[in-house]
C-alpha cells in the first residue's frame, strides 16, 4: 500500500521508514530526506542524525526487531 507509512525496526539496526512520510525537526521545520525510503538512527551515534550511517555495526548496538516483552 503506497498510501500507508511502514516503520520497521531492524534487529541491532535502524528503523526503516517506507511510504508517504513527513520528517521534521523538533521545531517543526521540514527535513528533506532525499528519498522515499529512509533508515533512521536507533543507536544514537550516527554522524548524520536523524539518518543511519551504519555506525551501529561498529558500536555493537543491540536492540530487538520486535516489541520487547514487558517485565513481570
Amino acid at each position: 500500500m503506497e498510501d500507508e507509512v511502514t516503520i520497521t525496526p531492524y534487529e541491532d539496526g535502524p528503523y526503516l521508514v517506507r511510504g508517504p512520510f513527513k520528517l521534521t525537526d523538533s521545531d517543526g521545520n521540514p527535513i528533506d530526506p532525499g528519498r522515499k525510503t529512509i533508515a533512521l538512527c536507533r543507536c544514537g551515534r550516527s554522524k548524520i542524525k536523524p539518518f543511519c550511517d551504519g555506525t551501529h555495526k561498529t558500536t555493537r548496538f543491540q536492540a530487538p526487531s520486535g516489541r520487547e516483552p514487558r517485565p513481570g
